[in-house]
């Protein structure tokens, strides 16, 4: 039983892309900033002390960082707030955004399938990889599928040896 036998991956032979969505997610740090901290007494925005709190922020702290804003105090926020923070940090982040820590994985995700150039995927075969180490938005394969499936041969979610059909044009 010498016989000689040529070990074949199937997968790699058929022409698929494997496109993990992780490889889209940005690199960096993530920041939280509570505007509660800013707040009199946690319930009232004075303008003056606004301002002072908002001018002695170290912006190096948030130099190329994620930021997102939210408010956890039950107190109205004049819509100029944000503005002003904003202005304050812009310079110094890489992306601000207002709401949670969702909220902002959902807008870079969104950035990121904006920018990314789906071309070489362009009437081909794509499995996009259903089991991941990191936490995408649902919003991200809403949108992945957006762009995919007016150019691709084929599309289907999951690992190759368990696939779930979703377009073949």
């Amino acid at each position: 039983m010498s016989e000689e036998f040529e070990i074949k991956n199937k997968v790699a032979a058929s022409g698929l892309i494997n496109f993990d969505l992780t490889d889209l997610v940005p690199k960096g740090v993530r920041k939280g900033i509570n505007l509660k901290d800013f707040l009199f007494m946690e319930m009232i925005l004075k303008e003056k002390d606004f301002r002072e709190k908002v001018a002695a922020i170290d912006t190096e702290e948030y130099k190329d960082a994620y930021v997102y804003i939210y408010n956890s105090a039950d107190a109205i926020v004049p819509l100029w707030a944000y503005f002003l923070l904003t202005a304050k940090l812009t310079d110094a982040t890489k992306k601000i955004v207002f709401g949670s820590a969702e909220n902002l994985e959902i807008v870079l995700m969104h950035d990121a399938i904006k920018n990314y150039d789906f071309s070489e995927m362009n009437g081909k075969r794509v499995l996009v990889k259903g089991c991941t180490d990191k936490a995408i938005p649902e919003n991200a394969y809403v949108e992945l599928v957006e762009n995919l499936k007016p150019i691709v041969k084929s599309l289907m979610f999951g690992e190759a040896c368990s696939n779930v059909p979703i377009v073949k044009n």
